[in-house]
């Protein structure tokens, strides 16, 4: 299939690494006490507007937006979330189908799977720290830098299983 094909195969890993990752994000919150379920809690957020306490791809979604000249209402908060954030894991994973089309398989693809996850998780810090949406990575304590990674790194497993799947039934 080659290029086109391989970032299509990336860009469906990535979206179902996404549903991995929030799963991640989803069990940890009804462990914390949580009890919406999860669509609902997938489709919300508790950030009355795009301010500090908005989670970060919301606030990504204003800056660009703001950038383009888009007004963007406060009652856009969650599903500019919620764009974002699957639009991020979807391009993380084409990405990924770049790199596969660039490395052929000779990669390992779990290990394009989680390199993708762990680098998405550095960038995340080296951008969104200077643009002022994260602190700086050396204000966060250990544990929240481990939830933040250990999410990834899931994604990135994720990503890597789905894209040996199909490099298994190419294969045949």
């Amino acid at each position: 299939m080659g290029l086109v094909g391989n970032v299509i195969r990336g860009a469906v890993a990535g979206a179902v690494a996404t549903a991995a990752m929030d799963a991640v994000w989803y069990r940890r919150y009804r462990a914390e006490g949580g009890d919406r379920g999860p669509l609902e809690w997938e489709l919300s957020t508790e950030a009355p507007g795009f301010g500090e306490d908005a989670p970060a791809p919301a606030r990504v979604g204003k800056l660009v937006a703001d950038t383009l000249g888009v007004a963007l209402p406060d009652r856009a908060v969650a599903v500019t979330n919620d764009v974002v954030h699957w639009m991020t894991g979807i391009g993380w994973g084409t990405v990924a189908g770049l790199a596969v089309s660039v490395g052929g398989w000779r990669v390992p693809s779990l290990a394009i799977g989680v390199g993708t996850g762990g680098t998405a998780w550095g960038t995340s810090y080296a951008v969104l720290g200077p643009l002022g949406i994260y602190r700086p990575i050396t204000d966060y304590d250990r544990s929240t830098l481990w939830q933040d990674l250990s999410a990834h790194l899931v994604y990135g497993t994720t990503l890597g299983a789905v894209l040996g799947a199909w490099r298994r039934c190419r294969g045949r």
